[in-house]
């Protein structure tokens, strides 16, 4: 007997088509979510300019009075600050969410992986039962053999031990 285990090829290939398969749709989400937290963040980007254009178009029209002038600025700062945090707040949602999915692609093909191991386990083992039961049986029927070998050889010398074993054309007494 060998160490070697039979594997049902097609269910194994099956098994490698359907992670195969199933990672490119995984990572295309991965992307898409990429590409989306792109654009909020272009878009963030583009609504902080727009309020500090009007910010500074607001401060354009009043450059006389300084107190409307600090203000201005104050107000700008702190827009410029919320839509910082805004996109920062964006970009780590969009990398947890990015995360996630990597961890539950990495859960799935470890499942699929577990299971072909199962399913190879499986499969030797009844292999190996099966390898087992034919040598039962060939055992059995060697056993049943050396019954009729030895009824045979005990029909031929009943009343004493059968000769020695020697080499072919050593004669042999008979009775």
């Amino acid at each position: 007997m060998t160490r070697k285990t039979l594997v049902d090829e097609e269910k194994l290939l099956e098994q490698l088509d359907f992670i195969r398969l199933s990672l490119p749709e995984a990572f295309q989400e991965a992307i898409l979510i990429i590409q989306q937290r792109e654009e909020i963040f272009l878009e963030a980007e583009a609504y902080g300019q727009q309020m500090v254009e009007a910010a500074q178009a607001k401060r354009a029209q009043v450059l006389n009075e300084s107190d409307i002038i600090r203000q201005a600025e104050l107000e700008t700062e702190q827009l410029k600050r919320q839509v910082q945090q805004e996109c920062e707040q964006m970009m780590q949602e969009t990398l947890d969410e990015i995360e996630r999915k990597r961890r539950t692609c990495q859960q799935e093909i470890e499942e699929m992986r577990r299971q072909a191991i199962e399913e190879a386990e499986q499969i030797a083992q009844g292999a190996d039962q099966y390898a087992d039961n034919v040598l039962e049986n060939i055992e059995l029927e060697l056993t049943e053999s050396l019954k009729i070998i030895r009824n045979g050889r005990q029909q031929l010398y009943p009343e004493s031990q059968p000769p020695q074993r020697g080499y072919p054309g050593k004669s042999v007494k008979k009775k």
